[in-house]
């Protein structure tokens, strides 16, 4: 799969972020890190134990790296997760999970999926 058919499959911004990153290589390099970024299983781990703060931050730091690699759909629902955690609403939170856990693993996917 492409770098492009990968921000397609992952339905993101492919030229908004070759646009900030200006080359393909680079956008590639950082889409790959990403397979190593803790935030979501953070994000994960601090909602089992009922830790708000860690969760905020897990869901915030997600959020911005999904905003700076253009991952639009994770970006989304990890937005609505932060703003969410944002009002200390954990009951509310853990509905949002799985919305999160399938954009996470649809992205994940894609970035494997990568030539």
């Amino acid at each position: 799969m492409t770098l492009k058919e990968c921000y397609e499959a992952l339905e993101g911004d492919y030229e908004n972020v070759l646009s900030r990153l200006m080359t393909e290589k680079l956008v590639n390099k950082f889409a790959v890190k990403f397979l190593n970024d803790k935030s979501y299983n953070n994000l994960v781990d601090s909602l089992k134990a009922e830790n708000i703060d860690e969760a905020f931050r897990a869901a915030h730091t997600l959020k911005g790296v999904c905003q700076n690699l253009s991952f639009t759909k994770l970006y989304e629902s990890s937005h609505d997760m932060t703003e969410t955690l944002r009002e200390n609403d954990i009951a509310k939170a853990n509905e949002l999970l799985p919305k999160v856990e399938a954009d996470y693993l649809q992205t994940i996917s894609a970035i494997k999926n990568l030539d």
